[in-house]
């Protein structure tokens, strides 16, 4: 595959200076891109589907850990977590988590990292470098509770280590504070469905400094907008349905703001990542 294609994207991370840092899920790699950009570079995979370690299968999400300059890579298809250094001729990852079904993958500012395993219903935070992490949401099985999680996908974890997670087949997004023994709904809750206080299948989740949950609605093809405390959403992106145009999505997976608060959105269905100013979409 060409670095000026990617192959039902799943993953999407951005960092300070606007380098995105992609899972290409469908060709095994993962990309880095730099807005404006025509091509991509790869940066880990891309020699193939397999499970030796300069290999990936289906990566779903990846980010940097600018501490150690390397990539934190879920490996879903191979069960494990890898880090993969950014410094050039490297070659191959080190195995950090195994025999996990990883999904989401968040770093706080003091350097631990959140893991949503979606077989054992939980996350968990880590030291870098130890395997044996600390429940932080979840851990009581699959559930309708508030104590439960319920295919936890995505995750985001904010400034006071409070974990956002995308309850994916319960169609809500609910947050743990740090030290909690309970989730409180932060997004739909409401069933499945297309209203503002629903979604059908959410994935990919951004929260903003004011506590803005933005969630990629993925059977409505929309991204949602909600604020602290609102008792339903608004569109934030994706009001003409789904669609291959400049204005439509197509199974949206993942979400960010960049910098300047634009939106970016990883478009499955239609291999790419659009960016959309939010000052027009208000």
């Amino acid at each position: 595959m060409a670095t000026n294609q990617l192959n039902g994207p799943l993953g999407l991370f951005i960092d300070d200076d606007q380098t995105m840092i992609i899972a290409d899920t469908g060709n095994h790699r993962v990309m880095q891109w730099t807005v404006g950009d025509k091509n991509g570079q790869v940066v880990a995979g891309g020699n193939g589907r397999g499970n030796d370690l300069h290999r990936l299968d289906s990566p779903i999400h990846a980010l940097i850990d600018k501490a150690t300059d390397s990539l934190l890579i879920c490996d879903r298809g191979n069960r494990r977590v890898l880090q993969w250094s950014r410094h050039e001729g490297t070659t191959h990852g080190e195995i950090l988590l195994n025999n996990i079904s990883c999904c989401g993958l968040a770093m706080d500012d003091q350097r631990y990292l959140y893991v949503s395993d979606v077989d054992q219903h939980e996350v968990r935070r880590y030291k870098v470098g130890e395997r044996n992490g600390i429940v932080v949401a979840g851990g009581h099985g699959k559930g309708f509770g508030l104590h439960q999680l319920n295919d936890p996908f995505y995750i985001f974890v904010d400034r006071e280590q409070t974990v956002y997670v995308s309850e994916t087949s319960i169609h809500r997004v609910v947050k743990w504070y740090k030290g909690a023994k309970e989730g409180i709904i932060a997004a739909g809750g409401h069933g499945v469905g297309n209203t503002m206080l629903q979604f059908t299948y959410p994935e990919g989740l951004f929260v903003d400094a004011l506590g803005t949950v933005y969630v990629a609605d993925q059977y409505n093809h929309r991204v949602m907008r909600w604020t602290k405390g609102a008792s339903q959403g608004t569109i934030a992106v994706g009001e003409y349905g789904k669609g291959a145009t400049q204005y439509n999505l197509n199974m949206p997976y993942a979400v960010s703001l960049g910098r300047y608060g634009d939106l970016y959105v990883v478009d499955n269905n239609n291999n790419r990542i659009q960016r959309f100013s939010l000052e027009k979409n208000i």
